[in-house]
């Protein structure tokens, strides 16, 4: 994932853009990119510390179906490999798949922003709304 994505990612998690530009970027991917996207984001959801008690949580605020394939999967659990079979799915299930993701990224993101925040060896916990840590950033 290119680091203006991933800022871009962070300041989902931090309420600074909304989840629709992120998804018009992702729509605009290939199916190779779009995987590779998902696979940034389990990165992601992983270094954010999900844990299962976030998913029925994730599941309504990504206000998706839960008979939805990627999220009858992910009630499974939050361990990579059940993530990596969301991944895995046909095209036309990774945008809720991306949605979802996103929905779970967010929660456990705001949870390690709150313990985490402005720690100097964890850029993507500072204050992405201010212009000078984006700078230190990149």
């Amino acid at each position: 994932m290119k680091r203006e994505d991933e800022i871009q990612v962070n300041k989902y998690g931090q309420g600074l853009v909304s989840g629709d530009e992120l998804k018009i970027k992702f729509n605009a991917l290939d199916l190779a990119d779009k995987r590779n996207m998902l696979n940034d984001l389990i990165y992601l959801i992983m270094q954010s510390k999900a844990t299962d008690k976030d998913i029925q949580s994730a599941i309504e605020k990504s206000k998706l179906k839960t008979s939805y394939t990627p999220c009858v999967l992910l009630t499974k659990g939050v361990a990579s490999h059940n993530l990596i079979k969301i991944i895995e799915l046909p095209e036309n299930e990774l945008n809720k798949a991306f949605t979802l993701f996103l929905s779970l990224f967010k929660i456990a993101y705001q949870r390690r922003y709150q313990e985490e925040k402005n720690n100097p060896d964890k850029w993507w916990y500072w204050d992405l709304s201010d212009e000078k840590n984006l700078k230190l950033i990149m």
